[in-house]
């Protein structure tokens, strides 16, 4: 049986559309069988997760444990079946995950403004042609005043 000990990311770096989450020597143990292994970068060094579907997407990656006896092996796929893992990934993760949906929503935010934006010139527009065929100057100067 695999456990998850520790799971410190050495770094965890953020673009658009993913999290990577690098690893280094020391960071990251697990126990197999009462013995503990601990993470070596010799074949894959980070975890990359989809910041829109919050999935891993580098799920072909292998990563080496070593004991002073010998190195364990173990593919992405066998971690995710761990919940010990996909417990301490979340939390590390969460709050980038959370960043997204900030600017996410800013994002709309900002479209919701343009568009009542324009929806009340156009408004202003209408105003002033019905100001323009009753012949009402007064209400004419103020509507042009908004434009």
């Amino acid at each position: 049986m695999v456990t998850v000990n520790m799971f410190n990311p050495y770094y965890v770096k953020i673009s658009s559309k993913y999290i990577h989450v690098l690893l280094e020597e020391k960071c990251f143990t697990i126990t197999i069988e009462d013995k503990q292994y601990e993470f070596v970068p010799d074949n894959a060094k980070e975890i990359k997760i989809d910041r829109k579907t919050k999935k891993i997407v580098n799920t072909e990656a292998i990563f080496a444990f070593y004991n002073e006896d010998d190195t364990f092996y173990i593919t992405m796929k066998e971690l995710i079946d761990l919940p010990d893992f996909l417990i301490k990934l979340y939390f590390i993760t969460k709050p980038y995950m959370e960043q997204k949906k900030l600017e996410d929503k800013t994002t709309i935010q900002d479209k919701t403004d343009v568009i009542i934006d324009e929806l009340e010139r156009m408004n202003v527009k209408r105003l002033i042609d019905k100001a323009l065929d009753e012949r009402d100057e007064e209400t004419f100067k103020q509507l042009l005043k908004k434009l």
